[in-house]
């Protein structure tokens, strides 16, 4: 559909899974610009030699202003945008009853705001596109709502029903609109944090007994990316091992 190079935005990227998915884009010839506030020397690194381009860009997804400056940057970059991917989240294991007001804030700013002021910055350069994408990244905790995660439940709650709504939205201009729920993934920030304590629970659950990596994930991405894949919209693919069965 497209004889052009594509080029992608992607939030998160220094470690974990946007490192991962900036490696794997570049690696199918898409030029990546990665946001994040952390250095993404390693992730450069990575990328180096691959087909696509990684050019790296440090912004706050809270800030958005920042996100209007880190699309225009990534614009200007490659020439235009054609693919968002909302990655950047935080997923701490906090019980209901131990989560403050400022916790429950970070984490809506950071899961949900943030992923509405990356989308709002960026779509003046998808409607350019040929085939504009947004991919978010959600979790399969909507689908299960295991204990001690009710704040991050429901700020990955929100991500399906803002991908149904935007989906809807765009949809007339050619843009779809998809998200990816995928199971724990042992992440280093997922370690440090705790949150994989429930990990051998949470494996025991699967229909695949194994842990998941983030290269799981990898063609999932790569296809909702895809020009051929635009009848695909409004989606939260289920990528957890048969966890939820959703």
């Amino acid at each position: 559909m497209t004889g052009r190079p594509r080029h992608a935005i992607v939030t998160g990227t220094a470690n974990g899974l946007g490192r991962v998915f900036a490696r794997g884009l570049c690696a199918a010839g898409i030029d990546v610009a990665g946001v994040d506030v952390a250095d993404q020397d390693a992730t450069a690194a990575e990328a180096t030699g691959l087909a696509g381009r990684f050019v790296p860009i440090t912004a706050d997804v809270t800030d958005p202003e920042a996100m209007e400056r880190a699309a225009q940057t990534a614009a200007d970059a490659f020439g235009g945008l054609d693919i968002c991917v909302g990655n950047a989240g935080v997923y701490p294991l906090v019980p209901f009853e131990q989560t403050s007001v400022a916790e429950w804030r970070r984490i809506m700013s950071i899961n949900v705001d943030g992923t509405f002021f990356l989308t709002r910055a960026v779509l003046p350069y998808l409607k350019r596109s040929q085939a504009g994408r947004i991919v978010l990244i959600a979790s399969a905790v909507v689908w299960l709502g295991p204990p001690g995660m009710v704040a991050y439940t429901a700020s990955k709650s929100a991500l399906i029903g803002f991908t149904r709504a935007l989906a809807s939205e765009l949809g007339p201009l050619g843009i779809t609109v998809n998200a990816i729920t995928p199971s724990m993934i042992p992440t280093d920030t997922a370690v440090r944090t705790e949150v994989t304590r429930d990990l051998d629970r949470v494996v025991s659950g699967q229909a695949i007994p194994r842990v998941q990596q983030p290269e799981d994930l990898l063609s999932t991405l790569l296809y909702l990316c895809d020009p051929a894949s635009g009848f695909v919209t409004g989606s939260a693919v289920n990528v957890d091992g048969g966890h939820a069965k959703h």
